[in-house]
């Protein structure tokens, strides 16, 4: 009988204490956030946005692991889109088109929220060093270029002879898995600048014996970085901590001249420094497995300046007041919720901007064009053969760049601007490369 009367009362009491449990706060979890930047990489450099020529086994996998965005907007020079993710801020609202001005970045708010912070490769752009903008560590380029055959590099702020044979993308690899097992009980944010693919094109460890240096070494460069995203996945796997981490691979404006690959026997319009669909379009993937639905391709449009909102709130941290910050969060969708997507992307480059919509573009000129074509193809639309549709449209985007204001703000800059900041900075007299030429910033 008590055998009975037991049974019976854990059967009542079942229910209930189901009930309970499904009200129960879901513990917070605070992911290891690493941000990879590709560098002059579009999004005909990744297998998975349809490159043809461009075998990326590593990076397709991170896709299908995670969330694959399809209209990401960068800057289309290497300066402006990485203050924009480091600030979270328009260029024309820091004076960040070529340079920027510390401004609550990202690193120095996740320390907020107890995140041990990293970086490692390409930086000097952005001015000053790593530990000026709150990351803890750092291992960087002692020029702008951070080219691949530099024989010397900064680690903490102090420089590293690393000898004649040094080869730059296996020290910023080793320096990132090595923070990551030294951080591994504490969460953490990394910030990951390859040097792939920028030029000069050089050989890479894995490249033919006896290769020349060239473009012709170009996929040599695609596949050594997507072998060094496949490692730094396996440490984490071997680590514990993949289910715990947060991966975002992107890259920092279009794909360079010699890096274009036809998606479906076409080529993306334009390229690095054009204000053309192919100069700021970038892969854009995001995997966290056991959060971010797998496979998923989402359309919503995302921004340079999103990032910045997105780790904010994945580590619960307000962002500061008194402060235009022009991110929206991704960390709904991924977590496989609708989210809030952004209707427009605001892309800069010096005294030139555009404003995209699904569909529409207007640049600073007023300018429409028709992008159901896009990235191949943009139609200008005149005026005077406006249709319902576009005549919405240029409405819309009006307004957009009139709230905006982007004339307002700091718009001086491009090449020249970058070149004069380069020959006056007093941390950084311009080293000469191979040719004897002196390096320009973002080049």
């Amino acid at each position: 009988m008590q055998t009975i009367l037991t049974l019976l009362t854990a059967l009542l009491l079942a229910p209930l204490a189901s009930l309970h449990a499904a009200d129960a706060p879901k513990p917070a979890t605070k992911p290891n956030i690493i941000f990879i930047l590709a560098d002059d990489l579009g999004m005909d450099g990744v297998g998975c946005y349809g490159a043809e020529s461009r075998k990326t086994p590593q990076i397709d996998k991170l896709a299908a692991t995670g969330m694959r965005f399809q209209t990401c907007y960068a800057m289309p020079m290497c300066a402006p889109s990485r203050t924009t993710l480091i600030s979270g801020r328009y260029p024309f609202r820091t004076g960040g088109l070529n340079q920027v001005g510390i401004e609550q970045p990202i690193a120095n708010l996740l320390k907020q929220a107890g995140y041990v912070t990293g970086q490692a490769g390409k930086w000097r752009q952005t001015g000053g060093m790593p530990d000026d903008w709150g990351f803890d560590e750092y291992c960087s380029d002692n020029t702008a270029g951070g080219w691949y055959w530099q024989d010397t590099y900064i680690k903490n702020g102090q420089t590293i002879n690393a000898g004649k044979d040094a080869y730059n993308p296996d020290i910023i690899q080793a320096f990132t898995i090595d923070f990551i097992k030294r951080h591994k009980d504490q969460p953490f944010f990394f910030y990951y600048a390859m040097h792939f693919v920028h030029t000069p094109i050089m050989n890479t460890p894995d490249s033919p014996q006896g290769a020349k240096d060239g473009a012709d070494r170009y996929e040599d460069n695609i596949e050594y970085m997507d072998k060094q995203v496949g490692a730094l996945v396996a440490e984490l796997e071997k680590l514990g901590l993949r289910e715990k981490t947060l991966i975002v691979f992107s890259g920092d404006n279009g794909s360079g001249k010699i890096g274009a690959s036809p998606i479906g026997g076409r080529i993306v319009n334009g390229c690095k420094l054009s204000m053309l669909e192919g100069g700021s379009r970038v892969p854009f993937i995001a995997s966290w497995p056991g959060t971010t639905p797998a496979g998923k391709v989402s359309p919503d449009i995302v921004s340079f300046a999103d990032p910045h909102a997105t780790f904010l709130e994945l580590a619960g941290v307000t962002p500061p007041t008194g402060i235009k910050f022009d991110g929206i969060s991704l960390a709904p969708q991924l977590r496989g919720e609708k989210g809030t997507p952004r209707e427009w992307a605001f892309v800069q480059f010096g005294p030139k901007w555009f404003v995209r919509e699904q569909g529409w573009k207007m640049n600073e000129s007023g300018e429409l064009f028709d992008m159901s074509d896009a990235p191949f193809v943009e139609k200008p639309v005149a005026v005077e053969n406006d249709t319902a549709e576009s005549k919405s449209a240029r409405q819309r985007l009006t307004k957009v760049l009139a709230e905006l204001n982007p004339a307002d703000g700091n718009t001086s800059g491009g090449e020249e601007e970058q070149l004069r900041r380069q020959s006056t900075r007093k941390d950084q007299p311009g080293k000469k490369d191979q040719t004897g030429k002196k390096e320009a910033i973002g080049k």
